[in-house]
């Protein structure tokens, strides 16, 4: 028990660090929902079926969620070749 604490320590500790790519974020969102769902499940008292469980569900729900929540922006660039960030089609 005291592991999964800490691992949701850890998830939480994770989310302060932002990224603009979809796929970094929905990592991470499946990290914290795994976590999350793993903690839960372990503290309603089901054991570590409920706990696997939990973390599956919330690793797959928090990978959706993160990667949606992602900001959708693309690198164009400008008569001088210098980079700037444009909304995504």
């Amino acid at each position: 028990m005291k592991k999964l604490f800490l691992v949701a320590a850890t998830a939480a500790l994770l989310v302060g660090c932002q990224s603009s790519s979809q796929t970094d974020r929905a990592l991470v969102g499946g990290g914290l929902g795994a976590a999350t769902g793993a903690v839960i499940g372990a503290a309603t008292g089901g054991g570590a079926g409920a706990a696997l469980a939990g973390a599956a569900i919330g690793g797959a729900g928090g990978a959706v969620v993160g990667a949606a929540t992602a900001p959708k922006n693309c690198v164009a660039y400008d008569q001088y070749g210098n980079p700037y960030r444009v909304v995504c089609p």
